[in-house]
């Protein structure tokens, strides 16, 4: 069904590099092309500094590109300034792992779900008290949380405020950079469930970034494999765990942990650690720690190509 669609946002050949104080130069973000498409969830999952956040702040504008393109809609977003830039972010929404850090602790619930709203003179305070109101019940928060301020609340009650503000001014993008990683599990799944729920009846685009396979998995339609700055798998969301076939994603899989796993069930992690994106090797980036490494993998870097219906790998055995 997705085929049949225009895609919604066109990343292209994103690169970002960080350069440092002492010469060197740091890259997060290396050749990173993708596309959304509407109503669709995509996941992005990798280790730790494997580029998920910096393309989530790229992608809402808070940090600039080095090179590449982003498109949505059709136009190029890449570079806007100014008023351009701040009425485009009406579209692009983002929940982040942490919302207490998006919080100003001196306002309440109210004003911090309403603010948007005001901030575009979308409306005037009467009626954007009266919409904050339906935003707090649409994401399971009474109205008598208006008047709260953020510390009085649950992580799992923070994070749907946090929710509740990002789709306040009716977004098409949502950008949910680790937004459950810091929650209970059985609060996980409350919030995975809202914003499904909220997918379907806002028609809502989301890019879900995270660090537990088994989360994406079951929210995404599509999953982006990262490692050190680029992608190295994509493949459809219901069949990662029996297509999935480049050396790093199927490493990631062995490594969940299950409570339904036998006493004596192995958990395979991955040995070694990634190499420094201060120095990004010739040939591909997971080779130092790929058991089946060939000498064309220490020389030339692989490019991601398409091996079946929404399936793509970057690796030589392949």
């Amino acid at each position: 069904m997705r085929k049949k669609k225009e895609a919604i946002l066109k990343v292209k050949n994103l690169t970002k590099k960080f350069n440092l104080q002492d010469g060197r130069t740091l890259t997060a973000v290396d050749n990173v092309s993708f596309k959304l498409f509407p109503g669709e969830c995509l996941g992005i999952v990798g280790e730790s500094g494997c580029g998920k956040s910096t393309i989530a702040k790229i992608l809402t504008q808070l940090e600039t590109v080095t090179s590449g393109n982003i498109i949505y809609n059709g136009k190029d977003i890449t570079n806007l300034k100014g008023e351009e830039l701040r009425q485009n972010r009406k579209k692009f929404q983002m929940v982040f792992q942490d919302p207490v850090e998006s919080f100003n602790p001196r306002m309440k619930i109210g004003d911090i779900v309403s603010e948007p709203l005001l901030n575009f003179n979308l409306m005037n305070k009467h009626e954007a008290k009266a919409e904050t109101k339906k935003l707090l019940k649409m994401v399971g928060i009474t109205e008598d949380f208006t008047k709260r301020y953020s510390h009085q609340l649950s992580g799992g009650q923070k994070q749907r405020v946090a929710i509740a503000r990002a789709i306040s001014l009716n977004p098409e993008i949502i950008i949910c950079d680790e937004a459950t990683s810091a929650l209970d599990v059985s609060i996980q799944e409350q919030v995975i469930e809202l914003l499904m729920n909220l997918q379907k009846e806002r028609n809502l685009s989301y890019i879900f970034i995270g660090h537990d396979l088994a989360v994406v998995r079951n929210i995404s339609h599509r999953i982006i494999v990262m490692y050190l700055g680029q992608i190295v798998e994509v493949i459809d969301s219901d069949k990662l765990v029996t297509d999935a076939i480049h050396p790093y994603t199927k490493a990631l899989l062995d490594s969940v942990f299950s409570i339904k796993m036998g006493n004596n069930s192995e958990i395979e992690g991955i040995k070694g650690e990634p190499p420094s994106p201060l120095d990004i090797q010739a040939g591909c980036v997971f080779c130092s720690r790929c058991t089946k490494c060939m000498d064309k993998c220490l020389n030339e870097k692989p490019k991601l190509k398409e091996i079946g219906r929404n399936h793509s790998v970057a690796c030589h055995l392949y």
